[in-house]
């Protein structure tokens, strides 16, 4: 069985509810209605029906909710694309054996709530969260009960980037020009995402929290070795005490904290990406992901993620780890 525990949705009540009120200020809004997949169940089908054996683990498309959404009314439509996500899985359990359930995280307090309701009476396998929350980094104080609570239930957190085309490249100009905000922008962000919370010391208040990165950690992997020698010499640079506190905040050297993600394997068919996270992470820690319908073929291109993991110099052992293994033991699948 090959199980995508990375592919996107917008369910058509959630989508519908997005069109009519809060989506019409977020940007990528055009995009959305241009990707019939993630709300034409019918699409779906089809392209999955491609691939013998190939299931979904559902997670909700961006825009993020926070982003598109007050505090007011940001906890409804979490609410809302949980409870479709859970039905989803409820009518076709071949097709989708679980579901993430999306947080309303600029409500904290309603988060938290919604994380109850989703894991205990939905039957969520975990929670989705981008890398920043309408500018604020994860490791800040009111988003740690987040990570006590997923660390109590031991199931895993999702990260997934997040940058708009208003953040721009250069000072004094107004967006990121050519996607660049998206194409490097979006590695960028989960890497600093991963990096805060190293140094907020967050795995050592949780050694084995589960958090499972979008693209395969992103930056990390590929710049191993600048990374590990260079956060091992962290405050030394400058003069700022926070730096240093950090560094003397976790046990050990930082490079080997960022291997504590685990990676998914949406890198839209690279082949050497796919290894390279393999070699970092380890095999136990990466697991089948295409971020489909996003996946450079409409959906479709998850063949190729599929084919990468093939191509790849992995044992038997360990494609069956990444394709099914991994994500039965984490996600505590059923069938």
């Amino acid at each position: 069985m090959l199980i995508d525990i990375f592919p996107h949705i917008l369910p058509k009540r959630y989508f519908d509810a997005l069109e009519a009120g809060p989506g019409q200020r977020f940007g990528m809004m055009r995009r959305m209605r241009s990707t019939p997949v993630l709300f034409d169940l019918d699409q779906r089908f089809r392209i999955m029906d491609t691939r013998e054996g190939y299931v979904q683990v559902l997670t909700l498309g961006a825009p993020p909710i926070e982003e598109i959404a007050d505090p007011d009314v940001s906890p409804d439509l979490a609410r809302l694309a949980n409870d479709e996500m859970a039905a989803l899985v409820e009518r076709y359990p071949d097709r989708f054996p679980g579901f993430v359930a999306s947080l309303p995280l600029n409500a904290p307090d309603a988060a938290l709530l919604e994380i109850e309701r989703a894991v205990g009476t939905l039957g969520a396998t975990g929670v989705q969260v981008f890398t920043s929350v309408r500018g604020k980094p994860l490791d800040a104080p009111e988003f740690q009960p987040l990570f006590d609570r997923m660390a109590a239930l031991d199931l895993p957190i999702w990260l997934h980037p997040t940058r708009p085309a208003s953040v721009a490249d250069y000072p004094g100009e107004p967006r990121s020009r050519y996607d660049i905000w998206w194409a490097f922008g979006w590695p960028y962000e989960t890497s600093a995402a991963m990096a805060r919370l190293v140094f907020s010391g967050l795995f050592e208040r949780h050694a084995d929290l589960k958090i499972i990165t979008h693209h395969c950690g992103a930056m990390i992997p590929f710049c191993e070795g600048r990374i590990g020698g260079g956060l091992d010499q962290l405050g030394l640079r400058g003069e700022d005490a926070e730096d240093r506190a950090a560094k003397a905040r976790i046990n050990g050297r930082p490079i080997d904290h960022f291997r504590r993600f685990y990676g998914d394997t949406a890198l839209f068919g690279a082949t050497g990406g796919v290894e390279c996270g393999v070699r970092f992470f380890g095999a136990e820690r990466v697991l089948f992901g295409t971020d489909m319908p996003f996946d450079a073929g409409g959906g479709s291109g998850f063949i190729e993620t599929i084919a990468s993991i093939e191509r790849a110099r992995f044992t038997a052992a360990e494609r069956h780890l990444i394709f099914e293994g991994n994500a039965r033991r984490l996600l505590r699948l059923r069938g």
